[in-house]
């Protein structure tokens, strides 16, 4: 016999995924912007770099509250974003396993 899948859990599960995957776009752009790419002022491409950080600051801000930089000579790596891929495959693998 089949089992019945859970349409919310599937549903959470897609959530989870298409979740870490704007964080990871949000990654590759912080560092292009670190290696010299200008973003626009105004345009479409703006609006989707600020949809990326409306939709991903609710969870980085908090994060970024509790955990402090971390120093690597002149440098503070924010290391909240590797919290964040961490919880949401805790999440992952908990909710979708």
């Amino acid at each position: 016999m089949i089992a019945a899948t859970n349409p919310v859990r599937e549903v959470v599960c897609v959530l989870i995924s298409a979740y870490t995957v704007i964080l990871l776009i949000r990654v590759i752009l912080s560092w292009a912007v670190t290696l010299g790419w200008r973003p626009p002022y105004s345009g479409p491409v703006r609006k989707v770099l600020d949809l990326l950080d409306d939709v991903t600051e609710p969870l980085l801000k908090p994060l970024r509250a509790l955990i402090p930089p971390v120093r690597a000579g002149a440098v503070g790596l924010d290391v909240s974003i590797l919290v964040a891929f961490v919880i949401l495959a805790v999440l992952q693998m908990a909710i979708c396993r």
